[in-house]
């Protein structure tokens, strides 16, 4: 093919030795809500379903271990920080991989660079979009069931309640009510469940809560302890039940935790004049340069022994 002088083709295009530009494959497809139209075809849903997974599974394996992964996304919540018996991140569900972990490698442990803060935030993004979508297109089957989980899912262990929540009234009120794909018994009980608890640790609204759990009829000996600690402000009942439950409800009851811990902190102050660090630290579950730093505590640490208050001499 011959070129003029100008380095044009006889088509009249131009050569170019820029690259085009690599596209995020999340980032492919705009919002619903903003006109994009490509997303409600159902194949496509399917395939950018299966992006959002691989971006995740991607996530897992680059955040190293359970623990490392718990602590990243830590780093995404509001409150305190991860308990360790909080159960192992969700994978998608339908999937057959899970993260790697260090119990089944002999070398001595290490800690991987955590990935970016951004990873999770496109997975997100990418989720409403694909939410926007199936809404849009009125698609109600199980794959739509199966998306709505996992934005819940991933939702809550991020602390997202942007995704969780939008999520959680539209499995209850639309996919729920489908008579041809409601939700099972299992997932009812999971979904009733996290719309309590929010309502009770993060909104804070106990009387919401109760007739949340009345209303949708939930029967959850769990639940109804997490309510009733923070009803008595029950600090050991609280930490109780906090240790028996799973990794999602862990993170919701975070949402409630810096409340309850600033009443505990005040009772210290009201019934003690001084007590063992060691002992406020173990019953706080946090160290004293933590209280220190979030409460604004304004004790003195002397000698391993926290003066709470100083009785005045007598004068003569």
């Amino acid at each position: 093919m011959q070129r003029n002088k100008a380095g044009r083709t006889p088509s009249g295009h131009q050569f170019s030795r820029l690259k085009p530009a690599e596209i995020d494959p999340l980032a492919e497809y705009g919002l619903p809500s903003k006109g994009e139209k490509r997303l409600l075809n159902h194949k496509t849903q399917e395939a950018y379903y299966s992006k959002i997974a691989e971006r995740y599974l991607a996530f897992c394996t680059d955040a190293g271990d359970r623990d490392s992964l718990q602590k990243h996304f830590s780093r995404l919540a509001l409150g305190e920080t991860t308990n360790p018996n909080t159960s192992t991140p969700l994978l998608p569900p339908g999937s057959t991989s899970t993260p790697p972990s260090s119990s089944h490698s002999h070398e001595p442990p290490t800690t991987p660079q955590l990935p970016s803060l951004s990873d999770v935030s496109q997975i997100l993004s990418a989720l409403r979009k694909l939410r926007e979508a199936l809404v849009a297109s009125a698609r109600l089957d199980d794959f739509t069931t199966q998306v709505y989980l996992f934005a819940v899912r991933l939702g809550i262990l991020s602390s997202s309640f942007e995704t969780y929540l939008p999520s959680l009234l539209y499995l209850l009120r639309v996919i729920h009510r489908s008579p041809t794909h409601p939700l099972t018994s299992v997932e009812y009980h999971e979904v009733v469940s996290y719309l309590v608890l929010d309502t009770a640790c993060r909104r804070g609204d106990l009387a919401e809560a109760y007739t949340l759990r009345n209303q949708y009829k939930l029967k959850d000996a769990k639940v109804d302890a997490t309510l009733k600690a923070l009803v008595m402000d029950d600090w050991v009942a609280w930490r109780r039940t906090k240790r028996a439950v799973d990794g999602y409800r862990v993170r919701l009851m975070e949402f409630a935790e810096p409340g309850i811990r600033g009443h505990i902190l005040k009772a210290f102050g009201r019934a003690y004049l001084s007590v063992g660090v060691e002992y406020l630290e173990e019953t706080m579950g946090m160290k004293w340069e933590d209280m220190v730093e979030r409460f604004g505590v304004g004790w003195e640490l002397n000698n391993g022994r926290v003066v709470i208050r100083k009785i005045g001499g007598r004068t003569q």
